[in-house]
C-alpha cells in the first residue's frame, strides 16, 4: 500500500475543489497538493445528474469563478455546458495532473505529534486501500451524499407496475417517451424536469405537498451580453458579477424586512404568467416567507409555458398510496401514471461521510461549534468548504480558498504547522443556533442535528451572507485571537 504525503489534501473534484486547486497554485506556489476524487471524472454535482433538463438555478455569472468569465450567452446555463466550463479550468491551469481519480476517502485521523493528517480510503479501479497523509485537510465535497438521494417510504410502491427512479439515479435507458409521468416533488429538481420532459410525454403531472416559491428569470443576461460586445471579456464578467451579487443580496434583505411585499410580487408574476383563472393560491402560495426555503428559478417562464400549453399539470396534494396503475392522493384523486419521479430531495452530510479522528478521540461534528462557517472548534488544520443558500455556491467557496491560502501562508511565515479554533474564555457561554439559521428546507431540518452549533458573535458565526464573510474572511486577521497557532517542530540546538 504506497502512501503519499502532500503540503495540503483536497477532498472532492467539483467547483469548490477546482477552485480550491487553482487557489492553491495562485497563492501558495510552493505548496504541493492533490485532489482526491472518489469518482472517475471531475465536476461533482455536473457530473453526477443526468436527469433531463439539468440546469443551474444560481446565474453563471456568480456560479462561475471570480477568476474565470463565463462567456456563454446563456446564464441560465445546462449541466453539459457547467461540466465543459469546469473541464476547462482544468485544462487551462493544469489541474488535472493532481487528481487522483476512483480515490474515495473514507476516514482522516489527525496527530498532534507529528501534525499531520491520515487519510484512508478506497481505490474503486484497482480495489485497494489506499492512505495518503497530508499538513493540511481541506474538505470540498459538498453537501449532500452521493450513494443516495432522499425519498420518503411511500405506501403501496411494491404494488405500481411501472417504473420509479429519483432523479439522484437518473438511468440513461429509461424510456419515457409517449408515456403518463407523474413527478413527485416541488422543488427545483421536479421544476426542471417537468418542461424538460413536456414535449416527449403523453401526459406530465407534478404532484407537490405543499408549494414553492417560482420566480421566472431569462435565461440571458442581455446586459452581460451587450457588455462583451464592447468590454473585455474579463471586466464585463467583473461587472456583471458584481452587479448580480448586489442584486441577489438587495432582493434576499428585502425578504427578510418586507416579505409580504416581496410575497406579493412574485405572486404577482406567477399570475400575470398563469392568467386570472389559474389557482395561483392553491399551487404556488406557500404557508411561509419567501427565502424560509430556496427559491425556484424559472429560466424563461418555462414551467408557466408548459402549464398554459396543457402539457404539464400541477396538483397539490398528500399521496395516500401507490396503485398498480399511478398515485392515489388523500383527496381520493387517482394519478395515471407509467414512470413516477421520485424528485423528493437530497440527503445532507457532513464532510463527505467521511470519519474523523483527532489523537484518538472520534469527532461529533454536531457538538462542535463553527468558526466563520468553515472550521471547527477544537479541530486542527481543517477547512470545509460549503456556499450560500440564499445565493451562488461559489461565491462562498471563492472566499473559502482565498481565507485558507492566507491562512496557509500565515502559517509558512511563522514557522507553525499546527492551526486550531479554540474557544476563548468569553465564548463559553454563548447562545446556541443552528449552524444555518432561519431556513425551514426538509433537507437542512433532517441533519442540522449533525451540523456545528452557531454561536451569536465573531467568529463563530455561518453567516451566510458574502457582504459580511468578505470582510470576515477576506479582511479579517488571520490571528484573531481564536485561531490557536502552534508548532511541533523542534529548534535547533544553540550549541
Amino acid at each position: 500500500m504506497t502512501k503519499d504525503h502532500f503540503d495540503v489534501l483536497v477532498v472532492g473534484a467539483g467547483i469548490s475543489g477546482i477552485g480550491a486547486a487553482y487557489h492553491l497554485q495562485k497563492n501558495c506556489p510552493g505548496m504541493s497538493y492533490a485532489i482526491l476524487e472518489g469518482r472517475a471524472d471531475i465536476g461533482g454535482t455536473w457530473d453526477l445528474f443526468r436527469y433531463p433538463g439539468i440546469r443551474s438555478d444560481s446565474d453563471m455569472h456568480t456560479l462561475g469563478f471570480s477568476f474565470k468569465p463565463w462567456n456563454a450567452e446563456k446564464a441560465i446555463a445546462d449541466g453539459p455546458s457547467i461540466l465543459a466550463y469546469l473541464r476547462e479550468t482544468v485544462a487551462e491551469n493544469d489541474i488535472g495532473r493532481h487528481i487522483k481519480f476512483n480515490h474515495l476517502a473514507s476516514n482522516a485521523s489527525w496527530s498532534s505529534e507529528t501534525a499531520t493528517w491520515t487519510v484512508t480510503g478506497h481505490r474503486s479501479d484497482t480495489d485497494e486501500e489506499v492512505l495518503h497523509t497530508c499538513n493540511f485537510l481541506f474538505m470540498c465535497s459538498g453537501y449532500y451524499s452521493y450513494k443516495q438521494g432522499f425519498s420518503p417510504e411511500f405506501p403501496g410502491a411494491d404494488d405500481f407496475t411501472g417504473q420509479i427512479i429519483h432523479p439522484q439515479h437518473w438511468s440513461d435507458d429509461l424510456d419515457y417517451a409517449g408515456k403518463k409521468v407523474v413527478v413527485i416533488g416541488s422543488g427545483a429538481t421536479a421544476m426542471t424536469i417537468v418542461p424538460a420532459m413536456a414535449d416527449d410525454v403523453e401526459s406530465i403531472t407534478m404532484l407537490q405537498r405543499s408549494p414553492t416559491y417560482v420566480v421566472a428569470r431569462p435565461e440571458k443576461d442581455l446586459w452581460a451580453n451587450r457588455l462583451r460586445k464592447y468590454l473585455p471579456n474579463k471586466l464585463a464578467y467583473k461587472l456583471t458579477r458584481f452587479k448580480n451579487i448586489k442584486r441577489t443580496g438587495l432582493i434576499y434583505r428585502k425578504t427578510r424586512t418586507e416579505p409580504d411585499k416581496i410575497k406579493k410580487l412574485l405572486l404577482g408574476g406567477v399570475r400575470q404568467a398563469l392568467g386570472p383563472d389559474y389557482d395561483v393560491q392553491k399551487h404556488f402560495t406557500p404557508s411561509y416567507n419567501p427565502w424560509d426555503q430556496r427559491l425556484c428559478l424559472i429560466p424563461d417562464g418555462d414551467l408557466f409555458r408548459a402549464i398554459r400549453a396543457g402539457k404539464a399539470g400541477v396538483v397539490t396534494d398528500t399521496i395516500d398510496t401507490f396503485t398498480e396503475t399511478g398515485i392515489r392522493t388523500r383527496s381520493g384523486e387517482h394519478l395515471e401514471a407509467d414512470v413516477i419521479i421520485t424528485a423528493t430531495g437530497l440527503n445532507m452530510v457532513t464532510l463527505g461521510e467521511m470519519g474523523f479522528v483527532v489523537d484518538g478521540v472520534a469527532v461529533d461534528f454536531g457538538s462542535t461549534w463553527t468558526y466563520k462557517g468553515l472550521g471547527y472548534s477544537d479541530v486542527p488544520n481543517l477547512v470545509s468548504s460549503f456556499g450560500y443558500i440564499n445565493a451562488s455556491w461559489t461565491l462562498r467557496a471563492d472566499l473559502t480558498c482565498e481565507y485558507v491560502c492566507r491562512l496557509l501562508n500565515h502559517m509558512n511565515k511563522t514557522g507553525t504547522d499546527q492551526c486550531t479554533p479554540r474557544l476563548r474564555p468569553e465564548d463559553a457561554h454563548m447562545a446556541q443556533r443552528p449552524w444555518i439559521d432561519d431556513f425551514s428546507s426538509g433537507y437542512m431540518q433532517r441533519t442540522m442535528h449533525l451540523m456545528p452549533k452557531q454561536g451569536d458573535k465573531e467568529p463563530w458565526l455561518n453567516t451566510q451572507n458574502y457582504q459580511a464573510d468578505r470582510k470576515l474572511l477576506g479582511k479579517g486577521p488571520v490571528e484573531d485571537g481564536v485561531m490557536t497557532f502552534t508548532s511541533t517542530r523542534v529548534p535547533a540546538s544553540a550549541g
